[in-house]
């Protein structure tokens, strides 16, 4: 079946506990993500953390929404993604990163309309020839098959690759079925959005977006979010200070 995997941990070392804090109407980013992956029909969710004793709190808030938590490696986060997909007993995985709250709807079910009509090893979307996963907009998300991953494991011991689940992959193009997604145009006008949260500065900027797009609209779409920036362009000097110290 096809599975959300989100990877979530509370040990950030720039912002912890990001997605623990308090963000929308009381609730955090973790709460807010499931609340929308819940919005797609015939995908499973799972999270994947760590067995370190300080996510239990991302535990508790699994077992809050009736969602399973498998618990594995800390830094290893390629062996918990291929632990807990065979805990699953499922082959097909849509990776979402837990500290984006934008992560948009449409996109994910364009997602899985390539994966519906494809055999792909990969899909993802790709923002000016960059992997949308390498990139500071945190719209989109990707998938990948539990078989690629674990060749993935027997064709490196590079620890870079075991703690970045995906990276070998599209960095080694020539031993995988890999198929790109073009995103709309107008995000290469867009250039200094940055809706991920990585840091304290990210947090805020984001939550106070957040606050306002969101009151009439949980789900806006990439469309939306770019209307609202422009008319709040005091926005992008916050996240362009933030892309400057933070590039990937």
């Amino acid at each position: 079946m096809l599975t959300f995997m989100v990877q979530a941990r509370v040990g950030s070392t720039r912002l912890p506990n990001k997605i623990l804090l308090p963000f929308y109407r009381g609730k955090c980013i973790l709460e807010l993500l499931i609340e929308k992956l819940r919005q797609v029909d015939n995908v499973q969710t799972i999270i994947a953390t760590s067995i370190d004793p300080k996510n239990n709190a991302i535990e508790e808030i699994a077992k809050n929404y009736g969602v399973i938590c498998f618990r594995g490696s800390e830094n290893n986060v390629l062996q918990r993604f291929i632990d807990a997909a065979n805990i699953a007993g499922t082959n097909e995985l849509i990776r979402i990163c837990s500290d984006n709250p934008f992560l948009e709807l449409n996109s994910i079910k364009k997602l899985i309309d390539r994966i519906t009509l494809q055999n792909k090893d990969y899909i993802s979307f790709k923002v000016n020839g960059t992997p949308s996963i390498k990139t500071h907009y945190g719209f989109w998300t990707e998938y990948v098959t539990l078989n690629t991953l674990e060749k993935v494991k027997r064709m490196t011991i590079n620890p870079l690759y075991y703690e970045h689940v995906t990276n070998f992959i599209y960095e080694h193009p020539q031993y995988f079925d890999i198929e790109w997604i073009e995103v709309p145009q107008a995000i290469n006008e867009h250039p200094n959005i940055r809706l991920t949260t990585d840091t304290k500065d990210d947090f805020e900027t984001v939550k106070s977006i957040y606050a306002e797009l969101c009151e009439g609209n949980p789900y806006p779409t990439i469309e939306d979010i770019l209307i609202y920036l422009d008319s709040h362009k005091e926005y992008y000097a916050a996240m362009l200070k933030q892309i400057d110290q933070n590039s990937k």
